[in-house]
């Protein structure tokens, strides 16, 4: 009797461990950073807007970076970053991505839509010679980056 209540205890205990993992390995998601950076990338950079570098609106909204939804999902995009190096900072306010779209971020000023937003800014923010575009969520994770110049174009 005390053998087969031992087996029969340890049958139900190994069952118990391996439903647990079964289900922890279906319910835990990924890092919000794994997540986020699965839905949402720095697809292009314009870094040196076209022409003369006047600080003329038009060419500061020539300097842009474009993100892209990579999912069918919309995704919220409120309180996300996007920085240089030097620590300047656009913070998205209300705006949802769609899914496989595009928004583009200029530097200049403008009318936000739902596929270009801008930062308001009146001089430029990427260095031509090179620079680091970095994307955070919400919760300030990093989701993607991009580099050009003396970093060697990684993306």
């Amino acid at each position: 009797m005390f053998v087969s209540v031992s087996v029969t205890a340890r049958r139900l205990a190994a069952t118990a461990l391996a439903a647990g993992a079964l289900v922890s390995a279906v319910t835990l998601p990924a890092s919000a950073a794994d997540h986020d950076r699965a839905k949402v990338e720095i697809s292009r950079v314009q870094y040196d807007s076209p022409g003369r570098d006047d600080r003329s609106n038009r060419s500061l909204n020539g300097e842009w970076v474009e993100l892209t939804n990579t999912t069918r999902e919309r995704i919220n995009l409120k309180g996300w970053t996007l920085s240089d190096e030097s620590g300047h900072t656009y913070t998205v306010g209300r705006f949802h991505l769609n899914g496989r779209a595009t928004v583009r971020i200029h530097t200049g000023e403008g009318r936000d839509t739902r596929t270009d937003l801008f930062q308001d800014r009146r001089a430029y923010v990427w260095n031509n010679d090179r620079d680091t575009a970095t994307l955070r969520n919400d919760r300030g994770r990093f989701v993607d980056d991009h580099s050009w110049g003396r970093h060697g174009g990684r993306h």
